[in-house]
């Protein structure tokens, strides 16, 4: 059960729990079922947590596979631009190949990096969003018990 069940199913209990007459729309609910639901919110929270933490962990293992992987196309161009400047004849050629290697190699590298960057920062923000909205919802629904609690 995630944590948006939960916020349902404490809607629900609101839409179900009886109105007291007179008394400008406040109802009684069942406080057991009102602690149970805060404890199951309470109880799902760390998964989303944990969930975020997964995020931020799989995009520096996304960088960190860009950058080893732009390392090795790297090495493997200037180790080709070795072996072709070796021959007299061909110097002019290989040095123009290895420099176009090495250029579009770093711009894939830039790409990459750019790519992983943008993806793990959309992942962020929406978990951020959801996270943001879950504690919204749980703020305005303490807030709203808080307040029927007083009266």
């Amino acid at each position: 059960m995630n944590i948006n069940e939960v916020l349902d199913m404490l809607d629900e209990l609101l839409d179900h729990s009886w109105s007291l007459p007179l008394s400008g729309g406040r109802c009684v609910v069942d406080a057991d079922k009102v602690r149970d639901l805060i404890d199951d919110i309470r109880i799902n929270m760390p998964s989303e947590i944990k969930q975020a933490k997964a995020i931020v962990s799989d995009r520096g293992d996304i960088l960190e596979s860009a950058k080893a992987e732009a390392e090795a196309i790297i090495r493997k161009a200037e180790d080709r631009a070795k072996v072709l400047m070796s021959k007299e004849e061909a110097f002019k050629n290989a040095q123009a190949k290895a420099s176009e290697m090495l250029s579009q190699t770093q711009m894939q590298s830039r790409e990459m990096r750019t790519a992983a960057q943008s993806f793990s920062d959309d992942i962020l923000r929406v978990t951020e969003e959801s996270l943001v909205k879950a504690l919204t919802e749980l703020k305005s629904t303490r807030q709203a018990l808080k307040g029927k609690a007083k009266k």
